[in-house]
């Protein structure tokens, strides 16, 4: 499971280590994108931006960040591709140069009229050189700006156009533009530093990094201005009720950051209690599937009372570089990257816990490898509801006929096919309350439920035939 990226911003009046300041940030947000980064420096004006595929580590050295030079305003970004494929064109910050100034565009989310609104940039003689949404967003920005007084009000009227999942920042040659979707699907912040910087990123781990602190989460529909007059807000677009992705709070967002107020460790916590209480099991021991499995194990283990164990070791060195292109050499992939503690499960109980079941197979290899180092029984509970439906604002799921639980019709039988003695997943209502109390979260890929309209030939593009009628019901909207 993938989330399309994470983008970060800086405004500062110290220009030496500007490009420094964005390469720990998108360190910090190395997890949300591993395909591609990159980062764009202003200096009054003139930009410089480098980009590359790779993780932050390997695209960025200290001769690299040196060629970005000082500036006053930086934006970055690390993706991984679930719209548009992995070249070069694609890889963000997209940099524009036009007759207005120059722009520079980091966006995490996908459009459901994307397709729509390039049809009509490139009637209108607009030429793309990728297949993201993010360049159907600045064109679109673009366009409006020739009948604007300033950028910001371009970025409003282009957000009356725009459908679907967009947390961005926009760099000019004067300002950091942060900007977020009415129905706020991805998450986005800001906060400041003792010095005054203003920094803008996907989560609260991000300003950590750069030793600024929290000021508050960006609301859905806002524009915020940051510039030599301050930080501006413009709430228009505002008002609509929040639909983040609450996969966000299950397994993307790092469990350090803090988002619409909510410790995402302490969400996952909880997520563990719901599953213990609404599924409990005989065991003698609860372990986790590392890295996104361990506090919801922990949360189980707290509300059940059976003993939590270190059941897995990770091989913190596999990285995205270990290629298995056969059946035999994936098998292999999972004992490399997971190896199991046998003292902790030999003779045992066990009570698996993960996030997600999306197709089933490594649910099964890590059964498999629990049963093989001794464990009695495997009663494997997940810290999310099923994977039903497709995702259309930026969450790579897959097709229905890979998704292990449209395939099969319980999870009695999705047990039997991973070898678990049982399975349980958490309901899409306790979902619901993961922050403590109930909110109104995105839960389309559980429910089927949307809370924008899906153009039908989105549907068709995302999984090549049309969104069924029943879904299309169920539409709540968000404008």
């Amino acid at each position: 499971m993938h989330e399309e990226c994470g983008v970060f911003g800086i405004w500062t009046q110290d220009r030496r280590k500007i490009a420094w300041k964005v390469y720990s940030g998108l360190y910090a947000l190395q997890h949300r994108g591993q395909e591609s980064c990159g980062i764009a420096v202003s200096c009054d004006g003139v930009f410089r931006h480098q980009k590359e595929n790779g993780l932050v580590g390997e695209v960025f050295d200290s001769r690299r960040l040196e060629q970005l030079g000082e500036g006053n305003i930086a934006v970055g970004h690390v993706r991984y591709s679930t719209t548009g494929g992995k070249s070069h064109s694609n890889i963000q910050p997209i940099v524009i140069r036009h007759m207005k100034g120059n722009l520079a565009l980091c966006h995490n989310g996908n459009l459901v009229n994307a397709g729509a609104l390039r049809m009509q940039h490139e009637l209108n003689g607009g030429i793309y050189h990728g297949t993201t949404d993010t360049e159907t967003i600045i064109y679109t920005i673009v366009s409006e700006r020739l009948r604007t007084a300033s950028t910001e009000e371009a970025v409003h009227r282009a957000m009356i156009k725009l459908q679907g999942a967009y947390s961005c920042v926009l760099m000019t040659a004067t300002k950091l533009i942060a900007f977020r979707d009415p129905c706020g699907f991805r998450p986005l912040c800001w906060g400041q530093t003792p010095a005054g910087d203003c920094v803008v990123a996907s989560e609260s781990c991000a300003l950590d990094a750069v030793g600024a602190a929290l000021i508050r989460d960006i609301e859905p529909g806002e524009i915020l201005v940051i510039g030599e007059e301050g930080v501006i807000s413009d709430r228009r677009l505002c008002g609509n009720a929040p639909s983040l992705c609450v996969f966000e709070y299950i397994y993307f967002a790092r469990p350090d950051s803090v988002i619409e107020g909510a410790p995402v460790h302490l969400t996952r916590l909880r997520a563990g209690r719901f599953l213990a209480g609404e599924d409990p099991v005989d065991a003698d021991v609860v372990v986790g599937v590392p890295d996104s499995g361990i506090d919801a194990a922990l949360g189980y283990a707290q509300e059940s009372g059976i003993p939590y164990g270190v059941g897995f070791l990770k091989n913190k060195y596999i990285g995205r570089s270990f290629i298995a292109p056969s059946q035999e050499l994936r098998e292999t992939a999972v004992r490399i990257k997971l190896n199991v503690i046998r003292d902790s499960v030999a003779g045992k109980r066990v009570v698996l816990i993960d996030d997600s079941i999306v197709r089933g197979t490594t649910s099964g290899r890590i059964v498999r490898l629990l049963r093989e180092a001794g464990a009695k029984e495997v009663h494997m509970r997940i810290s999310s509801p099923p994977f039903r439906h497709p995702c259309y604002f930026g969450t790579d799921v897959d097709s229905r006929e890979n998704l292990i639980a449209c395939r099969l019709p319980s999870a009695d039988a999705i047990a039997e096919e991973i070898g678990a003695d049982s399975l349980a997943f958490l309901s899409v209502q306790a979902a619901h309350r993961l922050t403590g109390e109930a909110c109104s979260f995105c839960d389309g890929c559980f429910s089927g439920r949307y809370p924008i309209p899906i153009p039908e030939d989105q549907g068709k593009s995302k999984f090549e035939q049309p969104l069924p009628t029943a879904y299309k019901k169920q539409h709540i909207s968000c404008h």
